[in-house]
């Protein structure tokens, strides 16, 4: 039996959460992109140029098979157990790969790199934790301020990698494995922040929320809330933001009479939640803690998202999205080396991804602003047909520079504008006993679309060319426009 918990200041426990979320992505995201950065220089040093890429390819494939644990262990216990046990993974794969540079084991360093995947799936997950306690009207920009933290980190990094180098000189590690001690580092900082300060956890205190709401409305006699673990039964309308649960759980959703007074939106602060609550940092801030639910797989987040068209269009848009970013991303590189030499060739790249990388975070607080202004759908049809726009630019400019560039950055707006809509769409269409599944299987999803989207996109340039790759990438989005276009959505 669940008791009534105490008073909830969801508000200033928000803003903690976010500031939190937002300091670590930065020093996350470093880790991350220092260690990218390197990682294929490290590879091609200790195996040879041919197999350089898959250093990088291994990160990605360690970052999507890692969402699959880390959101296990969240669904039982919390956000920051999983946050925690990601950021000390990608520590761990970190400090392999340094044991890999000095013995010059190659295998030793893809198993690091597979677990320094663990850095970017606690990267990508911390979006979803910055909408467990956010207003339903704020849900987008809250989630793309995480993501545009993101920046920070990504454009600091490289210039950190020469001086991570030289600062650990005076250890005789080789060259090339600086970079990694700092990620190692960065990582176990940003995990032990977390660990320490994120209280309460966003995500059990929506699920006390939403347990004390269903409590407080269900009938005599009647179980309060669905057996832990288990999905609530698919709505026979078109599931809409504020028809399914969110904050509080579908079943909650379904125990409170239509009009009633009760009846807030999806994701609402209950009115307990007041000015004059107890302290976020309280521990009994959050009340009582339910018991904690049964571990969910990916076979039953599978079943949830199929039953909600809207859930459905939220990881399609966010895998569709990344797989059309990957594609022609992957092989731009490639491209501009066939048409300048070798003196320029790293200069342009420069530039270019630069560009590219601007697209992809640097307007993400107005992407969410917009994902709440104009609602989840219209967002994810312009970011489709940025990424369509994006394709065409890019796939007849030939060698000319300055319109690669704009393809480039319009392609990163696609994906930012698919990434923050479709995340925002999913996260708020499952109910909350089942949503950190429901996101692993997204991020599974989109990191296996982006790295066979990387793996097949050199095939497709070395057979068909450049333009061909642009144009099977624009064709991609098709189903996605497709399903967006059936979906009713209210936001």
């Amino acid at each position: 039996m669940i008791g009534d918990p105490a008073p909830v200041d969801v508000p200033r426990v928000q803003r903690r959460t976010l500031r939190l979320l937002f300091g670590t992505q930065i020093v996350g995201g470093i880790g991350t992109t220092i260690g990218i950065s390197v990682g294929a220089l490290l590879a091609a040093r200790l195996a040879g140029t041919s197999v350089s890429g898959l250093a990088a390819s291994a990160s990605v494939v360690g970052g999507a098979l890692l969402a699959v644990p880390v959101t296990r262990i969240m669904g039982v216990h919390g956000r920051r157990p999983g946050l925690v046990t990601a950021y000390l993974t990608g520590a761990l794969g970190a400090l392999l790969v340094v044991a890999a540079a000095v013995t010059g084991w190659v295998p030793l360093l893809f198993a690091g790199m597979l677990l320094f995947g663990g850095g970017s799936a606690a990267n990508l997950q911390a979006r979803y934790t910055a909408v467990d306690l956010a207003e339903p009207a704020r849900r987008g920009r809250q989630l793309s301020v995480i993501v545009w933290a993101t920046t920070i980190g990504a454009v600091a990094a490289p210039n950190f990698a020469a001086l991570a180098d030289r600062a650990v000189g005076g250890l005789a590690l080789p060259p090339l494995s600086g970079p990694f001690v700092f990620s190692a580092v960065a990582f176990a900082v940003a995990g032990g922040v977390l660990l320490v300060l994120l209280r309460p956890d966003p995500l059990l205190t929506a699920r006390r929320i939403a347990a004390a709401g269903a409590s407080a409305t269900a009938p005599a006699g009647s179980p309060a809330t669905a057996p832990a673990g288990s999905p609530a039964p698919a709505p026979r309308s078109p599931v809409t933001p504020t028809t399914a649960a969110s904050a509080p759980a579908a079943s909650t959703a379904a125990s409170v009479p239509a009009g009633s007074a009760s009846a807030a939106p999806a994701g609402s602060a209950p009115p307990a939640a007041s000015a004059s609550a107890a302290p976020a940092d309280s521990p009994a801030a959050a009340g009582p803690a339910p018991a904690a639910p049964a571990a969910i797989g990916m076979r039953t987040a599978w079943r949830v998202v199929a039953a909600r068209p809207a859930a459905r269009l939220g990881v399609a848009a966010v895998a569709v999205g990344h797989l059309v970013m990957v594609g022609v991303m992957a092989m731009t590189p490639v491209h501009l080396g066939e048409s300048h030499g070798d003196a320029d060739v790293l200069r342009i790249v420069g530039i270019v991804l630069s560009a590219h990388i601007a697209g992809m975070y640097a307007l993400a607080p107005v992407v969410g602003w917009l994902t709440d202004r104009l609602g989840r759908r219209p967002v994810i049809l312009g970011g489709v047909g940025l990424l369509v726009a994006a394709c065409a630019v890019a796939g007849t400019a030939g060698h000319d520079t300055v319109r690669l560039v704009v393809g480039l950055v319009l392609l990163g707006l696609g994906w930012s504008a698919t990434m923050v809509a479709g995340s925002t769409l999913l996260s708020e269409s499952v109910p909350v006993e089942v949503r950190p599944a429901t996101q692993g299987l997204s991020d599974l999803l989109m990191g296996l679309a982006g790295a066979s989207a990387g793996a097949a996109s050199g095939f497709i340039v070395e057979a068909a060319g450049y333009p061909v790759l642009n144009l099977l990438a624009a064709i991609a989005t098709v189903p996605l426009t497709a399903l967006a276009l059936r979906v009713r959505v209210l936001r």
